[in-house]
Parts: C-alpha cells; sequence; structure tokens
C-alpha cells in the first residue's frame, strides 16, 4: 500500500484558454510534487483523452477520462453559485476517477494543476499513519515569477491544495456510476465543505504544523481570477486607508530563498 496518493485534476483543454501555459505550470507543480523527502508515494493526474501533458517522471500515472468541457467554467457570469456547482461537479468527478484509480493507498492529497507543496508532507504522514489527515492551515501566496512569498494563516479556506485524508474517511464507492452527485460535490469537489463533514461524521482533520503548500495567485489561467499580492494586499485602497493592516500585511511578506525554492519547487529531485 502507497502511504500517500497525491491526485491532480486537469480541465478539459477546451476550458483552457493557454494550455501551452497550463501545461508549463503543470510541470511546475509535478517537480514540486516529484521533491518529497519520504519516497513512500504516487501521483495520478487526471486529464481528458488527447490533452497534451508533461513528461512526468516515475511514480507519476495518468487517468484518462472522457468528461465534455464544463460549459460553466469561466467565472464571470451572473449566477456565480450555478458556476461554483458546476466547477465542483467537474472537478469532483476528475479527482474520483482519479482515485479510483489508486484505491491501494493510506492517504489522500488533492493538488491544483498550478500550486505546490512541502516536500515535508509524506515524511510527516509516515510518522502518524493512524491520523484522520490534516487540514494545511497556513501556507503561503505567490505570484507567478515573483521573489517574494505572502504567510497565509486561514489557507484551508482558501486554497483548494490544503487537505490531506486518510483514505478510508472518502468512503469511496465501488465505481465512478455509484456516486452520488451530492457526495461528488461536497467530498471531492470542493475544498471547503469536506472538512466539516469529516468533523461531523466523528473524523475531524488536524492542523499540519507547517507550512504546507503555495498557492500561486494573479496568473491568467487562474479559475478564481485571483488578482496579484501587491494589488490585493498592498496597493488596495482598504489597505492603504488602515496603515495598520498595510504592516501586518507588510509583516507577512518572505523572500523566496534557496530553502523555500529547496523545499517547495522540487529543487531536491533535480540536485
Amino acid at each position: 500500500m502507497t502511504l500517500v496518493t497525491f491526485i491532480i485534476p486537469v480541465r478539459h483543454q477546451a476550458n483552457s484558454n493557454d494550455w501551452p501555459s497550463l501545461k508549463s505550470r503543470l510541470s511546475q507543480t509535478v517537480a514540486s510534487i516529484a521533491g518529497q523527502s519520504n519516497s513512500d508515494w504516487r501521483a495520478v493526474i487526471v486529464a481528458n483523452e488527447g490533452a497534451d501533458l508533461p513528461d512526468l517522471p516515475p511514480q507519476f500515472s495518468v487517468e484518462r477520462v472522457t468528461f465534455p468541457p464544463n460549459e460553466l467554467h469561466d467565472i464571470n457570469g451572473s449566477d456565480r453559485e450555478k458556476v461554483y456547482d458546476a466547477f465542483r461537479r467537474d472537478k469532483g468527478r476528475r479527482v474520483l476517477s482519479g482515485m479510483l484509480s489508486a484505491r491501494d493507498t493510506r492517504f489522500f492529497m488533492i493538488v491544483d494543476d498550478d500550486d505546490f507543496v512541502s516536500a515535508n508532507i509524506v515524511d510527516y504522514a509516515a510518522k502518524h499513519p493512524d491520523a484522520n489527515g490534516w487540514k494545511i492551515e497556513k501556507g503561503y501566496l505567490w505570484n507567478e515569477g515573483g521573489r517574494l512569498l505572502l504567510h497565509h494563516d486561514d489557507f484551508a479556506n482558501f486554497c483548494g491544495t490544503s487537505l490531506i485524508v486518510r483514505s478510508d474517511l472518502y468512503r469511496l464507492p465501488a465505481t465512478l456510476a455509484d456516486a452520488d452527485i451530492d457526495y461528488i460535490k461536497s467530498m471531492l469537489g470542493s475544498h471547503i465543505r469536506i472538512g466539516k463533514a469529516l468533523a461531523d461524521a466523528g473524523n475531524p482533520l488536524g492542523a499540519l504544523p507547517f507550512r504546507g503548500a503555495i498557492y500561486r495567485i494573479g496568473h491568467s489561467g487562474a479559475h478564481s481570477k485571483s488578482s496579484s499580492l501587491i494589488s490585493t494586499y498592498f496597493l488596495n485602497v482598504a489597505v492603504l486607508r488602515h496603515p495598520r493592516q498595510l504592516l501586518r500585511n507588510l509583516k507577512r511578506v518572505r523572500p523566496l530563498d534557496r530553502s523555500l525554492r529547496n523545499e517547495f519547487f522540487g529543487a531536491r529531485a533535480h540536485g
């Protein structure tokens, strides 16, 4: 049995306005995962038939699916809840397809295809194999190409790459066809809902005791349409009107140094 399996759902290629950039970001996420200090892991990329993927290192596999494009993918319509609902359904089906192809694992971690994970996650899981799993409550925000990171201390409510869950707690169905649509959307398509569902069932997740992931924000392919660190946390009118908030934000800044590159960007895996 594998200790940790990372599941990386990739949108339908028709839902990407710049597939080469998505592929480039995905390759960086792959390098991040491959930098784990403990080798007891595997990763599954879930992508549609025909999607052009980067070269993958050992321990990665691809689960090909035939789901249609998400017609409500782009967040620019007036009914945002319909958009989010369609997104949760599409992502949840992809995640479930990946999990069903790798059931023989102790923990699952869902990773968005443009984020980064700490090299120490699998090693921490190895020391606590009987835990329910963990929320990454503390992480980093990073602008693509930037030299600075921003501490974020409510990370699990902000970023999809934030949960490590013991596999049996998902109560996976035998097949995709057996899965209830509400289960797909709430347990697999939403990182917000699953924590509460597990706690309500008596299986609360712990807090990972270190900053476990980096959320890449502000790039053209971001589904959340997130804006840049500078415009959101330093040049925002609301922030500029409150100097204390600006000061607090400045104190959360950390340079992207060699140590962090080694931990999150896969430098360890490439020497």
